[in-house]
């Protein structure tokens, strides 16, 4: 099961990448929500829509580690990425954690939680 949630987690990276609306709405449960860096939330359709002013030029993951469950599993990564946000380029270095459900259906992504990388 951990390499099925390995690739979804790798699916994702590539909607967000490519910032497929389509694939990121399969991907993504409905109640969906993210909790930025700074506390900021964004449900599903907010995540999705935000690539009008958020694009990514490059996502880099690394220190994946999987964990799973039942019918749940938490996937802890360090993500590197170039974006761009209305226009200014952006370099993020974080530490993730994303929630994946098993729902009629198949695996969904319930939440994702950032925290800044210091610096060194």
């Amino acid at each position: 099961m951990a390499d099925d949630i390995g690739d979804l987690q790798r699916a994702f990276d590539d909607a967000e990448l490519r910032a497929d609306a389509d694939r990121l709405d399969e991907l993504l449960a409905d109640d969906f929500l993210s909790i930025g860096e700074q506390g900021y939330q964004l449900d599903k359709r907010q995540w999705i829509d935000r690539h009008g002013d958020f694009r990514y030029l490059a996502i880099e993951t690394s220190e994946v580690n999987v964990r799973c469950y039942d019918k749940a599993a938490i996937v802890r990564c360090v993500q590197r990425s170039r974006a761009t946000w209305q226009g200014s380029q952006l370099t993020l270095a974080v530490r993730m954690s994303q929630v994946w459900v098993h729902q009629p259906g198949g695996w969904r992504l319930a939440g994702i939680q950032f925290s800044s990388l210091g610096a060194g």
